[in-house]
């Protein structure tokens, strides 16, 4: 969404155009993700960096009209400018928050690039020395999934926002701990917490478990179940305050750090289930919750919404009715149809 917002303010285009370079742009990234799944993560990379230079370059092509060989040149350019490493889980440092940003920006020149005559690969995607064999460890995938029931199924139907300022895997387990809580479990009764993880997470959130129980900054306890845990299991909530500094009070709390000590994991029955258990062992009496992974989602939720009023704006309430009223926003402001300002 920023590039083609930088896109479309620069070349004045409309907000027809600039709808329809979203919805490029999302399905884009949301497809990719679905050739090689979980192998770029794997391979050390974010996809959020990877595969969102992509997509922008994509989402600024479709806003400014650009044509086939075009966006085809403009994939191409953005191969070489895709990046992003997640080696910031090792410390902490700041580098996750420049991938999306720094995304939008290769997507956005490779596009304005390929609009001027620049020419890009065109067996980007798929290549010997493509981007899945760069970033993926190899070039086998279902591409298919790129195009399969495109025009009927959307991803974007899929999308959520976080409910916490944290790694989205670690959600469920802060829910359970919240119910936990609500149980009237004291935190400082709790003999351990047993979590059931998926193997995908393991990497990310849970080791080196002594390091992910006592992590050195705030921003490398987002990405610790264990501490993300913690605060929940005393009734605090510091994941969902304003202020930058509370996350950090809650990181040299030596109750929260001890909670976080008391935490283990165990494999998940499916590494594909949603549903995520956490058990607590208090005194003799054990209590076990189920967490669902939930958010702020975009489309409707099927069997009962778990949608939050916040997102109602975003949310489509009926699948036959075309526009929210992001949609209606952007219809309204029309310019031309084939931007051509230098």
């Amino acid at each position: 969404m920023p590039a083609v917002l930088a896109a479309a303010e620069r070349f004045r285009a409309g907000g027809p155009e600039a709808l329809l370079g979203i919805a490029v742009g999302v399905e884009t990234i949301c497809r990719l993700s679905l050739v090689a799944p979980k192998r770029v993560h794997q391979a050390g990379f974010h996809p959020t960096s990877v595969f969102g230079a992509m997509a922008a370059a994509a989402a600024v092509s479709a806003t400014l009209g650009l044509d086939e060989k075009q966006i085809v040149d403009a994939w191409g350019i953005a191969g070489s400018m895709a990046s992003g490493i997640i080696e910031y889980l090792a410390d902490g440092s700041w580098t996750k928050r420049l991938h999306p940003g720094w995304a939008a920006q290769a997507g956005l020149q490779a596009a304005l690039l390929a609009r001027a005559g620049f020419t890009g690969p065109r067996s980007v995607f798929e290549g010997t020395h493509g981007l899945f064999n760069g970033f993926a460890r190899g070039s086998a995938g279902d591409y298919g999934a790129l195009t399969r029931d495109f025009g009927r199924r959307w991803m974007a139907e899929t999308l959520a926002f976080k409910a916490y300022a944290c790694g989205t895997m670690a959600h469920p387990y802060i829910d359970c701990a919240k119910r936990l809580a609500a149980r009237g479990i004291a935190a400082e009764d709790v003999a351990e917490i047993l979590c059931e993880v998926a193997e995908g997470t393991v990497h990310r959130l849970w080791e080196p478990l002594a390091a992910k129980q006592a992590p050195p900054n705030a921003y490398a306890a987002k990405f610790s179940v264990p501490f993300c845990i913690a605060p929940r299991a005393r009734r605090q909530n510091p994941l969902r305050r304003r202020s930058r500094q509370s996350l950090p009070r809650a990181l040299h709390r030596p109750c929260a750090r001890d909670a976080a000590r008391r935490q283990r994991r165990r494999g998940a029955p499916s590494r594909s289930a949603r549903r995520r258990a956490a058990t607590a062992v208090a005194g003799g009496d054990r209590g076990e919750v189920h967490g669902q992974r939930r958010s702020w989602r975009l489309a409707p939720c099927s069997g009962g919404s778990s949608a939050r009023p916040g997102a109602a704006a975003l949310r489509r309430t009926d699948r036959s009715k075309p526009f929210t009223r992001l949609e209606r926003v952007l219809v309204s402001r029309r310019g031309p149809r084939r931007p051509d300002v230098p």
